[in-house]
């Protein structure tokens, strides 16, 4: 797919060393309670990285660096501004489990390195259906003017019971599960049964929602880049560093309850310069139910895109904290 195998060899080569750092770095397996200071050094790194990452593309990719390190920037700020909200659902899981701080690190280590699997997975799938399917892209950009409508209806208030997501249900019918935690074992063995711990069943929920806001995230990165290489290490570079984050913007969640809505707004604006750059495909759809659309195209550039993303961001969460300040 454009890069020669030894890179994707050596990018995921490298991924896997700096998961294995990271685990290291956040201290030893169920010993270590991570506190503010040391998720936001860890945030600091983790985007510090990337920016090298987005230096080396600058630098040295073989086609359009400069068109490529933007793509990358984009990709990269769209998906760390969603994976944000993939952190409060975190929260109200471990909550909601009764998992301690001190174990949290655990099952969000191998929650992340199953995003890596299954989002390379998607992906690729992704990119071989536009690759042969263009207009998929139009289904894309309706899909997220979709998730971004939501995103202004939905009540933080109205969260589904993990207890009854389908795949823990599933699971408790053919496997034991225990209702005790026994500090930071997934598995413990008791009457000789193997019995999952509520640690496992809170690995599961956390996969299943992960492979949930992919299905929204994905498709918004390849409205900046149809480039597999950079939409992918986009994606992993921005929920590599999702781990640090939690726990950095865990003590202070509150104060970003209103940060939806400019996710909201961020998925619409994709949305929308999916479908504008679309026009053909979206223009014929409407001829066949008998509108005459005439939806002109329009390419917003990517450094543009950029700008609009970032201060939309920055800007949800400056109010987002002013109205929680007013309203204690």
């Amino acid at each position: 797919m454009g890069m020669p195998m030894w890179a994707w060899i050596v990018f995921y080569t490298a991924v896997i060393m700096m998961l294995i750092a990271d685990l290291k770095m956040f201290g030893k397996k169920g010993q270590h309670e991570v506190n503010v200071g040391e998720a936001l050094r860890m945030t600091a790194v983790w985007i510090a990285v990337s920016l090298v990452f987005c230096a080396g593309i600058y630098l040295f990719y073989p086609v359009e660096p400069h068109e490529k390190a933007v793509e990358f920037l984009a990709g990269y700020l769209i998906e760390k501004s969603l994976s944000m909200d993939n952190l409060f659902v975190f929260l109200m899981l471990f909550t909601f489990f009764g998992i301690e701080r001190k174990y949290q690190h655990e099952v969000l280590f191998w929650g992340i390195f199953g995003a890596l699997v299954l989002r390379s997975i998607f992906i690729f799938a992704g990119a071989a259906m536009v690759e042969r399917f263009e207009w998929i892209l139009g289904i894309f950009g309706l899909f997220l003017l979709y998730t971004g409508a939501k995103m202004f209806t939905h009540d933080d208030d109205d969260h589904m019971d993990p207890s009854k997501n389908i795949f823990v249900k599933l699971f408790r019918r053919i496997f034991p599960v225990t209702d005790q935690m026994h500090g930071d074992r997934f598995f413990i063995v008791a009457n000789g049964k193997r019995i999952a711990t509520p640690l496992f069943v809170a690995l599961i929920v956390i996969e299943n929602s992960v492979v949930a806001f992919a299905v929204d995230s994905i498709p918004a990165v390849f409205s900046v880049s149809r480039d597999p290489f950079i939409v992918l290490t986009s994606n992993i570079f921005a929920i590599l560093g999702l781990r640090a984050l939690y726990f950095a913007l865990a003590a202070i969640a509150k104060y970003f309850k209103y940060l939806k809505y400019g996710l909201g707004i961020i998925l619409i604006f994709v949305g929308l310069k999916m479908l504008l750059a679309m026009n053909e495909y979206v223009n014929a759809l409407g001829e066949l139910v008998g509108l005459h659309l005439n939806v002109p195209h329009v390419e917003v550039p990517t450094p543009l895109s950029l700008a609009i993303i970032f201060g939309v961001l920055a800007l949800s969460m400056i109010f987002s904290v002013i109205i929680t300040r007013k309203k204690e």
